[in-house]
C-alpha cells in the first residue's frame, strides 16, 4: 500500500478524472464537520474529532468509497438504497454525481454521535472519581 503523508498526496496521486470529485468529497465533510482535522488513516483521506475518526473516503476502480462506520449505515439505510454497501461502507459509482447532501448528513451524524461518546466518556470518568 503506498504511504501518503496527506489528504492532498492522496487526491494528487489518483487519475486526474477523479480528483474533482475526492476534493468535492472533501469539502462536503469539511462543511459538515467543521471542528474536524484532516489525516491519512489506513491509507485513505480520514477526518477525525475529539481523538476518534469520523470518516474515511477513497478512490476505488469502479466507485468511490465512504466508510461511516456501520451505525450511519443503518441509520440512514432507506436513503442508501440504491448504492452498494456493507457494515460500514457505501460505494458510489464513478458514473452518478456524489450525493452531497446525504454525504452531509451522515457526517453531521457521525459528528453527534461522536459527541455523544465524547459525553458519555468524560460522565463515566466523572462517576469513577467519586467512587473510589
Amino acid at each position: 500500500m503506498k504511504k501518503y503523508n496527506s489528504i492532498d498526496d492522496y487526491i494528487t496521486d489518483k487519475p486526474k478524472h477523479k480528483q474533482k470529485v475526492l476534493q468535492q468529497f472533501r469539502q462536503v465533510i469539511k462543511k459538515a464537520a467543521p471542528h474536524a482535522e484532516e489525516l491519512i488513516s489506513y491509507g485513505m483521506p480520514a477526518f477525525k474529532q475529539n481523538g476518534f475518526v469520523l470518516v474515511y473516503f477513497a478512490a476505488g476502480k469502479e466507485h468511490y468509497g465512504f466508510y461511516p462506520t456501520p451505525k450511519p449505515i443503518e441509520a440512514f439505510k432507506e436513503k442508501l438504497m440504491s448504492y452498494k454497501t456493507s457494515k460500514g461502507a457505501v460505494q458510489f459509482p464513478l458514473s452518478e454525481p456524489l450525493p452531497e447532501k446525504l454525504i452531509g448528513e451522515i457526517v453531521k451524524y457521525r459528528v453527534k454521535e461522536n459527541f455523544d461518546n465524547m459525553q458519555l466518556k468524560e460522565g463515566l470518568k466523572k462517576s469513577n472519581k467519586k467512587t473510589v
